[in-house]
């Protein structure tokens, strides 16, 4: 189900260095589990199903990420989309109730990201603005784990390096509260895209990524040279067709994540038209 607002406040402070392990955080910290390497991975943003299907043949799922509005798969290791740097389309009217916490242009209109129709831009820039994001997403992050997810990924985290006006300062802030947070709740964190990013993400308390086409624009090094075996990779066939790439290009590289999957662009469900699915 999607949490709803509610008055939970986290104040942050940007630390960006020395990122503990997890073996490190205090003994009153929920356990933490990073995905597996091995198994078969999932990626359904759009439908959701037990099982993905390879030439007619079905097979379980081991690890999937769904959105925070998804119910978590019984026996799989999962993971929770939440966007943490920019707000979802059917979410306007709620976000429109806090113009404070939104980006706004100088004549006063909103920022809305001309890749994604519909998404507002969040601006972290001051303390209040932060402790008021994460009084409306706060609730989701730990209503992710409340539903028994393992782990959450935050999207846009590279929103700043985009839309000068935010500042970079408080959104990595932000993204260390997010860290904080997530980790209180017993989940691990997970950097989404922005493969420039990853040293930092990791300094803030990211412990995996979650990569899409990063075989595609030549980045997956940057990912496994941070976070070792627990990356979990998703390419598309236009992405890697535009780069000259086969998908068995991809799983012949010795970049790639163990978890390398293809995946048509919608993310449709099994017997959907449209939808493709492969892994090396």
């Amino acid at each position: 189900m999607r949490h709803g607002i509610a008055a939970f406040v986290v104040t942050a402070a940007l630390a960006l260095g020395g990122c503990g392990t997890v073996a490190d955080r205090a003994p009153s910290t929920p356990a933490i589990a990073l995905p597996p390497t091995s198994g078969v991975f999932d990626y359904q943003l759009g439908g959701t199903s037990p099982t993905v299907t390879v030439d007619g043949s079905t097979t379980r799922v081991d690890v999937v990420e769904r959105d925070a509005t998804a119910r978590p798969l019984t026996g799989a290791y999962n993971v929770c989309y939440v966007n943490g740097f920019q707000t979802q389309p059917d979410e306007r009217a709620q976000w429109q109730a806090h113009p404070d916490l939104l980006l706004h242009r100088d004549d006063g209109s909103l920022v809305v990201d001309p890749d994604w129709p519909g998404e507002y831009v969040l601006d972290p820039s001051t303390a209040a603005q932060r402790r008021g994001i994460l009084a409306i997403l706060g609730p989701v992050v730990r209503g992710c784990a409340a539903d028994g997810f393992d782990a959450v990924e935050l999207d846009n985290l590279d929103t700043w390096t985009r839309f000068d006006a935010v500042d970079e300062a408080g959104a990595l802030a932000l993204a260390r509260a997010y860290a904080d947070l997530a980790h209180g709740a017993g989940l691990a964190v997970a950097q989404k895209n922005a493969a420039e990013l990853a040293p930092a993400a990791r300094r803030l308390g990211f412990d995996f990524a979650v990569t899409e086409e990063c075989a595609a624009y030549d980045e997956c090094d940057a990912y496994t040279a941070v976070y070792g075996r627990h990356v979990l990779e998703i390419e598309y066939p236009d992405s890697l067709h535009d780069a000259g790439l086969t998908f068995a290009d991809v799983c012949r590289s010795t970049d790639r994540a163990p978890l390398t999957i293809l995946r048509d662009r919608e993310l449709v469900a099994p017997g959907e038209p449209g939808y493709r699915y492969d892994a090396c």
